[in-house]
Parts: C-alpha cells; sequence; structure tokens
C-alpha cells in the first residue's frame, strides 16, 4: 500500500504539473483562451488580441473589401480618345460652293460640295496626309484639334473650308477584358465612356458565380481588384474604365479554417460575396455544447497598419504594413450573437473556439487515472517515471 501511495502521490503531481504549466502533455486542438488572451508567444510573430465591441466591428467595417475607390480615385468620365500610331482616319473635306479648291466649277457634277479623301493611316511619325495641307500631326491629338489643323492649312486656299475627321479603323485607345469571360477580348473604348461592368458585358460576361470572381484593373501602372460583386453592390466601384485599361477577370473561392472546439473542423467556402462571423461559426457546425467555451471564440487574421492604430493599439513597435490581429467575441453574452453578424469575415480568415476550462480538467483527471491505473498495474517502471517528470520539468 505504502508503494502505491507513492507511486500516486508521483503521477499526482506530475498531472499538477501538466496542468498547471500548460505544456504540450495533454492533448489539446490548439491554444487555451488563457493562452490567447495574455498575448504572448513562444514562436510565432508578436500579435494583438482585440475584444469585439460595437466600435471595434465599426472600424473594422469602414475598411471593407478591397476596391478600386482607393487606387483610382479619379471619378470622372475618361479623357477625350486620342488618335494613335496605326489609327485610320477617313477625312471629309467641305467647300462652300463649286470653283474650289476640291469641288469642279461644272454644276451639277457632284451632289454636294465635299470631298471624301482616301483612308489615312496615322504613321509612324504621328501623321497623316492632306493634299494642299501636306503633313498633319494626328497622333495624341482629338477629333477636333485634327479638323482644326486642316482648315486652317487649307482656309487661305479653299473656299470656307469645312473637315470632318472620324476614325474608319480605330487600333489604339482599346480596352482589353481576359481570364474568366465568356468572350475575352480587345475592342475599342467608346467615346462617349463606360464602366466597368459595361466593358466586361462586351466580353461576353463573366463564366462563373459572382460571389467567387475577382476583377483586377491595371491602369497606367496601377494595379488594383476587387471582388466582382461588389461591383454591383457597391456603385462606386464600377469606376469608368479608360482606354488602354486592362481588366482581368479571374476566380478565387473565398474561404476561411475552423479550428477547435466547433462543431466541424476544416477549410469552408463563403458561398457568396461576404459573410459574417455568425454566418462563418453556422457554417463550422456552430459550437460543440460539450467542449467548447463561447465566452472564448476567436478569429485570426492580419490586419493593415493603419486599422489596427485605429483600433487604439500603439502600432509604433511593429514593422511592416500589416500586423496579426486575434479578435475575440463573448458568446456566452446574448449581445455578441448581435456583433457577430455585423463582423465581416475575410478571405483566408482563421476561426478557433477554444476549450471550456471544464474540459481541461476533464482531461486533468482522465491522465491523472491512466498514470495511476498504471503504476498500480506495476506496468510503468520507476525509469519511466523518472522519464515522464522530466518531461513536465523540460515544459
Amino acid at each position: 500500500m505504502a508503494i502505491k501511495s507513492r507511486l500516486g502521490a508521483i503521477a499526482l503531481s506530475v498531472g499538477v504539473a501538466a496542468m498547471l504549466g500548460g505544456c504540450g502533455i495533454l492533448p489539446a486542438a490548439g491554444p487555451s483562451s488563457g493562452d490567447i488572451n495574455s498575448g504572448q508567444t513562444a514562436s510565432g510573430p508578436e500579435h494583438v488580441v482585440v475584444k469585439l465591441n460595437p466600435d471595434i466591428v465599426s472600424a473594422v467595417a469602414e475598411f471593407g473589401q478591397p476596391s478600386f475607390v482607393g487606387t483610382f480615385a479619379d471619378k470622372r468620365p475618361p479623357p477625350d480618345i486620342l488618335f494613335g500610331v496605326g489609327d485610320v482616319l477617313t477625312i471629309t473635306i467641305f467647300e462652300a460652293a463649286a470653283g474650289g479648291l476640291f469641288i469642279p466649277a461644272e454644276s451639277g457634277t457632284r451632289p454636294g460640295n465635299f470631298v471624301t479623301l482616301p483612308n489615312q493611316p496615322i504613321d509612324s511619325a504621328g501623321n497623316i496626309s492632306v493634299p494642299y495641307a501636306g503633313a498633319v500631326k494626328a497622333a495624341g491629338r482629338t477629333q477636333g484639334q485634327v479638323q482644326k489643323q486642316i482648315v486652317d492649312a487649307l482656309k487661305n486656299r479653299a473656299i470656307e473650308p469645312q473637315v470632318v475627321v472620324a476614325l474608319a479603323t480605330q487600333n489604339t485607345s482599346l480596352i482589353s477584358v481576359l481570364g474568366e469571360v465568356n468572350t475575352p477580348n480587345r475592342f475599342a473604348a467608346f467615346p462617349a465612356g463606360e464602366h466597368l461592368l459595361d466593358a466586361i458585358t462586351r466580353a461576353g460576361g463573366i463564366k462563373g458565380q459572382g460571389w467567387d470572381t475577382v476583377v483586377e484593373l491595371e491602369r497606367g501602372g496601377k494595379r488594383a481588384i476587387a471582388p466582382f460583386a461588389s461591383l454591383i453592390h457597391d456603385p462606386r466601384n464600377n469606376i469608368w474604365a479608360h482606354p488602354n485599361d486592362t481588366i482581368y477577370v479571374f476566380r478565387e473561392p473565398q474561404t476561411f479554417l475552423a479550428f477547435g472546439a466547433a462543431g466541424q473542423q476544416g477549410q469552408f467556402a463563403f458561398d457568396d460575396w461576404k459573410i459574417s462571423l455568425a454566418e462563418a461559426v453556422g457554417k463550422a457546425g456552430g459550437l460543440l455544447d460539450v467542449q467548447a467555451d463561447p465566452a472564448s471564440v476567436y478569429v485570426y487574421r492580419r490586419e493593415p497598419k493603419d486599422l489596427v492604430a485605429k483600433l487604439g493599439v500603439d502600432v509604433a513597435a511593429y514593422e511592416g504594413p500589416t500586423i496579426p490581429v486575434i479578435y475575440s467575441i463573448n458568446f456566452r453574452d446574448g449581445a455578441g450573437y448581435f456583433l457577430a453578424t455585423r463582423f465581416a469575415m475575410r478571405d483566408k480568415d482563421v476561426l478557433f473556439a477554444a476549450n471550456a476550462p471544464s474540459v481541461e480538467i476533464t482531461k486533468f483527471m482522465d491522465f491523472i487515472n491512466t498514470v495511476n491505473t498504471t503504476a498500480y498495474n506495476g506496468v510503468l517502471t520507476a525509469s519511466e517515471l523518472q522519464t515522464l517528470r522530466l518531461q513536465i520539468a523540460h515544459h
């Protein structure tokens, strides 16, 4: 009996050390709520723990999904289309009366006092050739500017000349729409302008569902992306398309990971262009009634440093443009569910539900029972006990 008591005391001391030390002796699906809330880390990057409240949720919502508004802030319609090298122009010259430079003196020889020149391609020097006007600069100019230059060159020789210049073939000032659209194409920009959705429609529309489709816009050396659905739900993102824009449409299903005491663990698709934290918990099967601590549910993500500063965190010690943030929500408080419906999940978020303290106690008692049973049955040797104690001391 003395030996059994001694072994039992050793097993109890080992178990207490395992529970109080918070080491890896007891099995777990992740950190405890105490480990997370302490904000300390042994191997990962320094992070911030933020408790969700109405002000925090509102501040996070202001940053929203990626958008075109910040990168392409100019809301004005696109500028007038400029002719470019390779465009082909049609030039029609009118005179006020017959007998001028282009219109014969004989009456009735033509239905109107005008002449249409052969189509004029803009050469590599940016010019077109007009009789009696010579080389006329066209590249980089608007329709009105080219018309005026021709009139100025002819007005001392023709009879009150008027000129109409039109694009016969537009080979520059094009818009490219590529990727997951039904008819990828490169087409001429409309002089009146069009929005991004109009351009995508001209390319046959998107192939897949809108919620897993992303649009990338490249313009003048700048790039930005936005979910396709945001172009519809937030008209500010449906900005004007400009000549020489490249619009790339691709599919990128939005997902989140769920771990810990959730009903199901693994990767889950949004199946919508945005979902709330409450919906994410529901997709993951809710919280396990016999295991989860509803007061300790967490969302892991990286946030822009500007946003973290707005959350009241001193960001001076953090390097880089983003900071790891762990958002904490308390579902034991009934108001937590209202907050969860307003807190939007982001692509690749990690949702973690911690175990309730009682679960850890149960694990501890099971551990003690296992050690005691093994020791009493004479299976655990003194050497094995010493090894176990060394493991605890190491942790």
